[in-house]
């Protein structure tokens, strides 16, 4: 049961419209590189392009701004760029819609300039998802080759401008990581993956295949990358640490017959790292560069293999995951810890991308301030600058993080981890100043009272424990323990007047709590209507009823959150998508403005401290949204151009 507020006088009237509020996508943290491969390049503008979850980055360096082809309706794998550094081919995996239908898989074909779609490709054809693609190159970027996740993982070719299929067979049931052509004559097209390498002929409809034989060598268990050298061999980097040369042999006409074709065999074998060779990259002068996975090393190579330069990545950056050649001696680096990386041999590589590495859950944003810091499945807590966009620091925890809080001073942070631990963070220092355990289960939500001098604490025990604060926030003294939920809470907020608790739980209960006469559970609901409360991210409540859709099962909504100017609320559902509504949302099948990109749950939503921003979070797709809020009402009034109004979605 919930009670009308007595502001509300009719409620009948209740009007529920599309908020005059809208989002913009100004900023993506994070880089999707412990999976993904080839997945880094520069294009003619002085933009890295990347991606993570359904969204293609193109990201400036020296401009330090970001643009987002946001086209895809599922997570993006794979990326070429066409040999005029300004087309782009994307795949994407297959999807579900929030009914359960498929999404079908498809390739675009995009201008990086404009951001238009030139030419979508294969809808309907490929399975599961696109592995990896290439444009060819001896006719400028004609045709793309394609290899699709299914379990024969069919590799087709297409014609770039007419969008239609050449030539399609089945290559391998065994996983395939990379496909390209050859850089001087278009029917020749080689595949390499687990345990093989494919040297294919591709002549109108048809495509042949020769298998690498590996002879007197040990075949490796997956050949990672490979690369043309500049005099038409071929260099392949594997999982035993080996660059193998292969060169070609001349045709076996004596038992093929006339029209037998070279072929490529093992001429040498370089040992280059430890462990893998995950990146091979070859540069404007012809060496090659390769980079390690165990070792972390990046190695220039002559052209005849011989080592020139080496270096090693900070291992809190991890393996390398790939290698693309920037400006001048210039390299760029993509991580499998998420990380983007530039530098050169003589300076060193900073990272100008970073992310977390696994699932997101926990989300703050700084009460007065730019900031905002997230916790992960990784075990790391990390504090975003959302004016400047980066990284401002990160430290690792013993367990992971869940949930966390500031408190309204903001000097310090509350986190809460998967054990029923909760630490005290200063968010100058970085360190842990207080750390208590609140039973042996997860801990869903830590939330400070408004005023400051509370703490309270919501467990998968079915307990919301309360904590006083004292000591510059630094002296937590159990205070009291708030007993009646029967399943784990899920989301609380604190009154304005900081006396009294509202709760949800797994079972869809909305309870209220007398936090200042003794944490007592308030049987009577009616008193509460018309509490006003501080923060509204409880999914469950009069004033945001309205936001669940049609035959929701109560799971659909991970997390909303109220802005603080009290107009619109923002909600994190399991459908990948982040929705704007009018606030108070009290009546169903409310109207909101939707807005895609995320390739998961989206677990979190926060506004700043001035409701400027709103930062979303992308749950298994590591990713972090930053959207930037503006008034549609008042950009109209204001005449804005078109074009400028184009990019809404």
């Amino acid at each position: 049961t919930m009670y009308i507020p007595s502001n509300v006088q009719n409620y009948e009237d209740l009007r529920m419209e599309l908020p005059s509020e809208k989002l913009q996508l100004e900023w993506v943290y994070g880089y999707r590189g412990r999976d993904c491969r080839s997945n880094l390049y520069l294009l003619a503008s002085g933009e890295v392009v990347y991606f993570i979850a359904c969204v293609v980055v193109l990201y400036h360096i020296q401009q330090k701004t970001q643009r987002h082809y946001l086209r895809h309706t599922d997570c993006v794998r794979c990326l070429a760029v066409h040999p005029d550094k300004v087309r782009v081919a994307t795949g994407q995996t297959a999807g579900v819609d929030k009914d359960g239908k498929p999404l079908q898989p498809f390739v675009h074909i995009w201008d990086s300039s404009t951001l238009l779609t030139l030419q979508q490709i294969g809808l309907g054809c490929f399975e599961r998802g696109v592995g990896s693609l290439a444009f060819s190159l001896a006719d400028y970027g004609a045709y793309l080759c394609v290899i699709d996740d299914s379990n024969e993982h069919m590799l087709s070719v297409w014609d770039c401008a007419k969008g239609n299929r050449q030539a399609e067979i089945k290559s391998t049931n065994e996983s395939v990581l990379t496909v390209e052509f050859s850089p001087t004559d278009s029917s020749n097209i080689i595949t390499s993956g687990k345990s093989h390498i494919y040297f294919w002929t591709w002549q109108g409809s048809t495509l042949t295949k020769k298998q690498g034989i590996f002879g007197k060598y040990k075949k490796p268990k997956f050949i990672h990358c490979f690369v043309f050298n500049a005099n038409g061999d071929v260099l392949t980097g594997d999982s035993e640490g080996n660059i193998l040369t292969w060169g070609k042999a001349a045709a076996d006409i004596r038992t093929l017959g006339k029209g037998a074709k070279e072929t490529f065999q093992i001429v040498k074998q370089s040992k280059a790292h430890e462990g893998s060779v995950f990146s091979l990259c070859l540069l404007r002068c012809g060496s090659v560069l390769s980079g390690g996975g165990k070792d972390r090393r990046i190695i220039q190579w002559s052209p005849s293999l011989i080592v020139e330069k080496e270096t090693e990545i900070p291992e809190q950056y991890g393996p390398v995951r790939t290698i693309a050649e920037g400006d001048g001696d210039e390299l760029l680096i993509g991580t499998t810890r998420n990380a983007l990386l530039r530098g050169s041999f003589s300076k060193g590589f900073t990272p100008i991308i970073q992310g977390h590495t696994d699932e997101l859950w926990g989300l703050a944003t700084h009460p007065s301030q730019n900031l905002f810091l997230t916790c992960s499945y990784d075990k790391q807590v990390c504090m975003w600058n959302s004016s400047e966009h980066t990284l401002a620091w990160s430290t690792t925890l013993e367990e992971s993080g869940l949930c966390a809080d500031f408190h309204p001073s903001g000097k310090v942070a509350a986190v809460g981890l998967n054990t029923g631990r909760w630490l005290v963070l200063d968010t100058e220092t970085q360190q842990v100043v207080s750390h208590y355990t609140d039973g042996n289960e997860q801990l869903s939500v830590v939330r400070y009272s408004p005023d400051g001098n509370f703490l309270a604490v919501g467990s998968h025990d079915n307990f919301i424990y309360i904590y006083s604060v004292a000591e510059n926030e630094r002296k937590y003294s159990r205070f009291g323990k708030c007993t009646g939920h029967s399943s784990f809470i899920t989301h609380l907020d604190w009154s304005k007047d900081s006396k009294f608790i509202m709760s949800n739980s797994g079972d869809y209960e909305i309870l209220y709590w007398d936090v200042a006469g003794g944490c007592k559970l308030l049987r009577n609901r009616f008193e509460s209507r018309n509490r006003e409360w501080a923060s509204y991210t409880c999914v469950l409540g009069f004033h945001v009823f309205g936001v669940w859709p049609d035959g929701s099962d109560g799971t659909d909504i991970n997390s909303l959150c109220r802005s603080h100017n009290e107009k619109v609320v923002a909600v994190a559902d399991d459908f990948c998508k982040v929705h704007l509504f009018q606030y108070p949302c009290a009546k169903p099948k409310a109207p909101s403005h939707m807005y895609a990109g995320h390739g998961s749950h989206v677990t979190n939503v926060r506004f700043t401290h001035n409701d400027s921003h709103l930062i979303s979070m992308g749950g298994k797709d590591t990713s972090i949204f930053q959207w930037r809020m503006y008034d549609s009402d008042l950009v109209r009034s204001q005449s804005i151009s078109s074009v400028e109004l184009a990019y809404d979605p």
